[in-house]
């Protein structure tokens, strides 16, 4: 059961974070022609798509990939129990249940994002199609900590500064939900 508990919640946290990282992608103004925009709209427009027809969009925010993301997090957490101890309990707490997980995933793809992005600067240094998306996803939020913390020596400490953040609130969420928070 341990196989299929993990398979299940990899794949849900994976589309899950597609599904952000494509809200964020809108939000950000990312070039879409690139190969990386494209392939994230490849991915999320079979549900997207019919979606949209049903629910608009809200200004600069893609509720449609809001709201199916918010579902798949509100679905996880009753369905790896039912996995786990075959049990299927539903009840209204699932509804924060998800917005915790939408909370969680998003500091992972932020995470991800700040991460890939520190090392294809020191891989492919602005020539991979996949480092302007990172750019323009992580640059709004490394700019204002680079404005207080110039670079010393010629190593930018932004990127380490957005990390720690991340940490010391995934060990908030720790503290305030201690019970759940590690099974996100």
């Amino acid at each position: 059961m341990l196989t299929l508990t993990f398979l299940v919640k990899t794949l849900i946290d994976l589309y899950i974070m597609v599904l952000l990282l494509r809200i964020w992608m809108q939000w950000t103004r990312c070039d879409f022609y690139n190969p990386f925009s494209q392939f994230i709209v490849k991915i999320t427009q079979p549900v997207i798509g019919p979606l949209r027809r049903v629910i608009p969009a809200l200004g600069p925010l893609d509720s449609a990939s809001l709201l199916l993301a918010f579902i798949l997090a509100m679905i996880k957490f009753p369905l790896l129990m039912l996995i786990e101890m075959h049990v299927l309990i539903l009840d209204p707490i699932y509804l924060l249940v998800g917005l915790l997980t939408l909370l969680k995933a998003a500091g992972e793809l932020v995470f991800w994002v700040v991460i890939i992005r520190s090392l294809l600067s020191w891989i492919s240094q602005g020539r991979s199609p996949m480092d302007v998306v990172l750019y323009q996803l992580s640059e709004p939020l490394m700019y204002p900590i680079r404005r207080i913390l110039p670079a010393m020596g010629g190593i930018d400490f932004s990127a380490m500064v957005v990390i720690l953040i991340l940490y010391a609130l995934n060990y908030l969420g720790m503290d305030l939900f201690p019970g759940i928070w590690y099974r996100l």
